[in-house]
């Protein structure tokens, strides 16, 4: 296990305590929660996992390598961000992509810039949830004043790297 992982499951376990300091029903309620959504996530997991294992195979690592590549720089990271915000799909689709894209090679500020640029401006989520109830005005406002923020994470990642290197080599 990660790290992350470890703190994952240590939260949960507190978590869980609370819960039963609540209560046993509450601690069971908890569990049967826990349950359905395990249960509901698992056949998506089944699909994006070795989905993303097949597309790092697929995808050309030398062309990994070229656009969003470590040594990419500025341009490399002006691509992952505009490629972030036409990826499709909620996390279970995007972020089996994302590790195809660093198992062929991305580089971390690249995949910063990725995320943040999925998070923040994708189009999916724009034309079916944001523009219909906000307006086009109000989005390209939104858009507008967000549009350095995927090249800023990129470019803080990339500094970070630079200051503290340790740990921040890739998945």
């Amino acid at each position: 296990m990660t790290a992350g992982q470890v703190f994952l499951a240590v939260v949960a376990l507190l978590a869980f305590g609370a819960c039963l300091r609540r209560g046993p029903a509450t601690a069971r309620k908890a569990a049967a929660d826990t349950g359905r959504s395990l249960l509901g996530m698992l056949p998506i997991f089944a699909v994006a996992l070795p989905m993303a294992a097949l597309l790092a195979e697929l995808i050309p690592a030398d062309a990994a390598v070229t656009w969003i590549g470590p040594d990419s720089g500025m341009p490399g990271i002006l691509v992952a961000s505009l490629a972030g915000g036409l990826m499709p799909g909620g996390p279970f689709v995007t972020f089996p992509l994302v590790l195809a894209f660093a198992k062929a090679g991305a580089g971390v500020p690249q995949m910063a810039a990725l995320i943040t640029g999925w998070s923040i401006f994708a189009v999916h989520r724009i034309l079916t949830w944001e523009y219909p109830v906000l307006g086009w005005r109000f989005v390209a406002l939104r858009l507008i004043a967000a549009f350095p923020l995927p090249v800023a994470a990129g470019l803080l990642a990339e500094w970070t790297i630079r200051v503290v290197p340790v740990g921040l080599g890739g998945p």
